[in-house]
């Protein structure tokens, strides 16, 4: 297994999907990384050489921000939101859909299982 920046990088994938493995990676910016380092695209994670494993290592971490520097970045900026009130930092606060999503039906995953209310009674006039 190739490990770069603590995370293996499973050998019978392509070399397009296997950078994927890592977090903040996606296709586009993995097709872009082998472009820039001279490795091709169609070849397999288990042929890679010691050499081009090291390149890549250097150029990812010069390059690109992922796994804990990215997540810590995005928490960052979701705190900053929230400290200054704008709307998407209250959305963020409330647990609520942060882009205009209707939320009479849906965003179930975002508000989590329902909490049904009871009704109140009718008081009867005697």
């Amino acid at each position: 297994m190739s490990r770069i920046s603590g995370v293996d990088i499973p050998k019978s994938k392509n070399s397009v999907i296997g950078l994927t493995y890592l977090y903040g990676i996606g296709r586009n910016l993995s097709k872009k990384i082998l472009f820039n380092v001279g490795i091709d695209e169609n070849k397999k994670v288990k042929d890679w050489s010691d050499e081009e494993i090291s390149i890549l290592r250097k150029y990812i971490s010069n390059n690109v921000k992922i796994e804990g520097e990215l997540r810590s970045e995005i928490q960052m900026n979701i705190k900053r939101l929230m400290d200054i009130g704008c709307y998407i930092g209250t959305r963020h606060r409330k647990c609520l859909p942060l882009r205009g999503q209707k939320t009479k039906n849906n965003c179930r995953t975002r508000k989590g299982k329902r909490k049904t209310v009871a009704n109140k009674k009718k008081v009867s006039k005697n």
